[in-house]
């Protein structure tokens, strides 16, 4: 099973052209080394809305197995990912979240400032992740060996069953 992805990093300095995306990048590298499919990448300014309409089009499309958000997770006045997730999504999945935070509690105290989500919208999974590229990728990491029987779940594929 060839997994479709889509990976959007927010950043208000990346989206202006000020600063360099790393962490899109690495999570694409990520993925393909992972014989995984990175079907678009995007910079979006941190803006609700934009993450909002973005991530529902985008889900809505069925184009996508998994919709990853970068940045945007934290304690600043702009970080917006988990709100503009949260209103999209039709049931959450606390236990991504979950892992994330606790594995990398062991790396850093700092994940205890992590906001950060994971939930479903219609048969796409959408996981909000850190900023930077190194806490992005390790997230993902955490997450990863689960995301193929979540995708087999979520697209009702009658071996999802087997893996147990």
């Amino acid at each position: 099973m060839t997994i479709r992805f889509g990976i959007i990093t927010l950043s208000d300095r990346s989206a202006r052209g000020e600063r360099e995306d790393l962490s899109g990048p690495a999570l694409a590298s990520f993925l393909q080394a992972e014989n995984c499919l990175v079907l678009m990448q995007l910079i979006l300014p941190d803006d609700e809305s934009a993450l909002r309409q973005t991530l529902s089009e985008w889900a809505d499309s069925g184009k996508f197995d998994v919709i990853l958000t970068t940045g945007s997770t934290g304690f600043a006045p702009r970080d917006i990912a988990p709100e503009a997730t949260r209103s999209v999504i039709q049931k959450e999945a606390p236990g991504l979240a979950e892992v994330m935070r606790a594995e990398s509690l062991k790396k850093t105290k700092h994940a205890m400032l992590s906001r950060a989500m994971a939930g479903i919208r219609a048969r796409t999974l959408i996981l909000n992740l850190p900023g930077s590229p190194k806490g992005a990728v390790e997230n993902l990491e955490f997450v990863f060996p689960v995301i193929s029987h979540a995708v087999q779940l979520l697209s009702d594929d009658p071996n999802s069953e087997k893996s147990h």
